[in-house]
């Protein structure tokens, strides 16, 4: 499950919906989702492996280059 924070609500803990994985600039990793209760876009830094395994998973599409 990809969670992160809502700045909107102030809500920790947000399960990302329709979360999609991008590389940052300095090849990092983010997902980024629509949060369901406001549908504010959420962001959640994470690391190669998380990244990885969410995508495994089904839990988060990879950004198509």
């Amino acid at each position: 499950m990809v969670t992160g924070y809502c700045v909107k609500c102030k809500e920790k803990g947000v399960t990302l919906d329709d979360a999609v994985i991008h590389r940052t600039e300095k090849g990092g990793y983010m997902a980024k989702g629509k949060h369901g209760a406001c549908g504010t876009t959420v962001c959640a830094m994470m690391s190669k492996d998380n990244a990885e395994a969410a995508v495994a998973s089904g839990e988060a599409t990879e950004e198509s280059a």
